[in-house]
């Protein structure tokens, strides 16, 4: 019926996202994911030419990086990606996964990330370890990550330095750009007042 699976794979999903009524989140995992899966590379792949070109506009498309676990991610790399597929990546970050082999558990602080990477993102997802309470560091540092990006947001732009303000008021933040190092301590500090917290309720 279809002369490739990238058009294949653009009518059904095009399909489904109408069907459910355009919805403000719906997201499309391809299967060229990163750059490692593209043949040759993300600009020159016919696949993503085509999802890029089929594929409504309002459907996210689910991105990892250069690799499927990506230890950098840098703004060249994503406007690449932008490019073919006509539309800012939603990052699908491995950086913590340990499915693929659970004997290992990933405890540092969230880095390898360039400063200013939010404006090139429609979004960003962490794959987790799988033991649930070893993601408080992954998590709490994308935290810090996250504020970080938005004070560099908000210094680019000033219509958004209210809403950058109020989140840091809330949350507290630190002075420059991130550092993973810093964050890592912060995390550290909050995790252990977490533990003792935990180890006062009643039964533990």
């Amino acid at each position: 019926v279809f002369p490739s699976l990238a058009q294949a794979q653009a009518s059904v999903a095009n399909e489904v996202y109408q069907e459910l009524g355009q919805p403000s989140i719906f997201l499309f995992c391809p299967t060229e994911y990163c750059s490692s899966l593209c043949s040759p590379s993300p600009s020159q792949s016919c696949y993503l030419l085509t999802i890029g070109q089929e594929l409504l506009p309002g459907i996210g498309v689910i991105w990892t990086g250069p690799k499927v676990v990506s230890q950098e991610l840098s703004a060249t790399q994503l406007e690449e990606v932008e490019g073919v597929l006509q539309r800012r990546p939603v990052i699908w970050d491995n950086l913590y996964a340990n499915d693929y082999d659970c004997r290992r558990v990933f405890l540092g602080p969230y880095m390898g990330r360039a400063p200013g990477l939010m404006s090139r993102l429609h979004g960003l997802l962490l794959n987790p370890n799988c033991e649930l309470q070893a993601n408080f560091i992954p998590i709490h540092t994308l935290g810090s990550w996250f504020r970080s990006e938005l004070r560099s947001c908000a210094h680019a732009d000033h219509a958004g330095m209210e809403t950058a303000t109020a989140l840091e008021d809330s949350q507290g933040s630190e002075e420059g750009s991130y550092s993973p190092q810093d964050a890592l301590e912060l995390a550290l500090h909050d995790w252990v007042a977490e533990i003792n917290r935990q180890a006062l309720e009643p039964g533990r």
